[in-house]
């Protein structure tokens, strides 16, 4: 979970465009050129699945999970949990840190995601207990609780039988493929964020440093869209600074004619303004593809997934920033038998590429975030909330109102691949729903199958989130169906 209060809100940049009359982002740019829908390219692939027939992937989406579970809730669950139970690998993306501050002896860090997440360890047992067997772990919650958080949280997940990555002592241990053995073959799982605390990112050794232990960082660079009237505004807004106010400090860095950094933002000239346009660090890009490559040599099956705000959820878009489909396109490339993104808390579109399943978003499947305490002093100060008068309830319910407040931030789907000789034969789309009625209550963001009507309005979403990369969905009933063609 993230606010307008994250690291990553561009309040700047906002208020920069505002005053410029930059127009908002829009919702119907066109987000890649290319989509294939079917295997007909997957002779070109490096490394095929080698997993026996019949093998069966379920994706879910954001994790944030307070609890243990109540009688009630296990109720609710009763739908899903047979879809969750029913497949080889069951994968889901793990936000909570998970600790019990009897024992704990670290702090809440200055820093958050946006705040400082927090759950039980038995939140472990029981993601394993429905049918959980992976989580990613790089997300911009991983450090929430510093080091010592992440650590005690990759203990519990370890003790609960849960196969994780994304995190690790030094950069390359957190971008490692790590492995779950399955009577179908072996899954090899990769996890990354481009959304992330900069204080979270891992680092290797170099000589006589020592590595820092953290996440599996994609740095990207988002650059603001202008017309070049407005970017010759934003030069003359530059040159009218006191010296030493707005310059860029790169040392040897020329400036492109179509771009320009004022006050820790960069501006691009586009086709037309408002939006944004990212840059993916080549250096990440390259190792990441690696590790994708290295973990698929060592596995039957490979996973490539990632927690991605981009644009941010300060401005709600449903398309993906625009790096995301040229990644999830290398990643295949390089040997990613599924591509599975997660972080705006919301659906995107899917795309079928080489004959593999690309998720730009899952959205909740849950999300308890009335339900988190503790919380610490950082939140009460960063929402303006007096302690003592608020509880944590009380905060949370507000954070809700104000930011999570719609039903599409409490609707998802099950996603179920199903592959026959190592290629995708179909996958079905199983829409869930989140309580929505419960949100500010310790009972809501608890998954369920979502009933006829409100399934149908999932899948619908769905499809026209999907068709912009020619992906079609048949509704059967309450479940979408995405077929492939031999």
């Amino acid at each position: 979970m993230t606010t307008p209060r994250s690291l990553f809100s561009r309040h700047l940049l906002f208020s920069l465009m505002l005053t410029l009359a930059i127009p908002a982002p829009s919702q119907n740019s066109p987000v890649t050129q290319q989509s294939h829908q079917g295997p007909a390219q997957s002779e070109n692939r490096v490394l095929t699945s080698t997993v026996a027939d019949g093998f069966r992937l379920t994706a879910v989406g954001d994790l944030i999970f307070a609890g243990p579970l109540l009688r009630s809730s296990e109720d609710r669950l009763k739908s899903v949990e047979t879809l969750l139970r029913d497949a080889d690998v069951t994968l889901g993306n793990l936000e909570n840190t998970l600790i019990d501050l009897r024992v704990f002896h670290g702090y809440p860090q200055a820093e958050s995601g946006g705040a400082q997440l927090i759950g039980s360890p038995a939140v472990a047992k029981d993601l394993r207990s429905m049918g959980i067997t992976m989580v990613a772990r790089a997300n911009n919650h991983t450090a929430d609780w510093g080091v010592e958080g992440m650590r005690e949280t990759d203990n519990a997940v370890d003790a609960a039988g849960l196969v994780h990555a994304g995190t690790g002592e030094n950069l390359a241990a957190a971008r490692a493929a790590h492995y779950l053995d399955t009577p179908k073959g072996r899954i090899g799982l990769v996890s990354m964020a481009s959304t992330f605390t900069p204080m979270s990112a891992a680092a290797d050794p170099l000589g006589e440093s020592p590595g820092r232990p953290g996440l599996n960082a994609l740095h990207v660079t988002p650059y603001a869209l202008v017309t070049s009237e407005m970017m010759q505004g934003l030069r003359k807004l530059r040159d009218a600074q006191p010296k030493g106010l707005a310059e860029s400090w790169t040392e040897g860095s020329q400036e492109k004619p179509n771009e320009l950094e004022l006050f820790e933002t960069h501006y691009r000239i586009g086709e037309k303004a408002g939006g944004f346009s990212y840059e993916m660090r080549e250096n990440d890009l390259l190792e990441i593809l690696k590790s994708i490559r290295k973990g698929k040599e060592n596995a039957d099956f490979l996973i490539a997934t990632i927690h991605a705000h981009e644009p941010d959820i300060a401005v709600p878009t449903e398309e993906p920033g625009d790096f995301l489909p040229k990644l999830a396109h290398a990643c295949i490339d390089a040997g990613a038998d599924a591509f599975v993104g997660h972080g705006p808390h919301r659906l995107r579109g899917i795309e079928i590429y080489k004959g593999r399943p690309i998720f730009y978003s899952l959205g909740n499947f849950f999300f308890q975030i009335t339900a988190l305490e503790p919380l610490p002093r950082d939140t009460y100060e960063a929402f303006k909330a007096d302690p003592a008068t608020s509880t944590d309830r009380d905060l949370m319910a507000k954070i809700v109102k104000m930011h999570f407040n719609e039903p599409v931030w409490y609707e998802s789907v099950v996603a179920v691949s199903q592959f026959e000789h190592g290629e995708l034969s179909e996958v079905r789309l199983y829409p869930v729903e989140l309580d929505f009625p419960a949100r500010t209550t310790r009972r809501g963001g608890i998954p369920s199958l979502a009933d006829p009507i409100v399934a149908r309005s999932i899948l619908e979403t769905l499809q026209r989130l999907s068709k912009p990369f020619g992906t079609t969905i048949d509704i059967t009933g309450s479940v979408g169906v995405i077929r492939l063609h031999r």
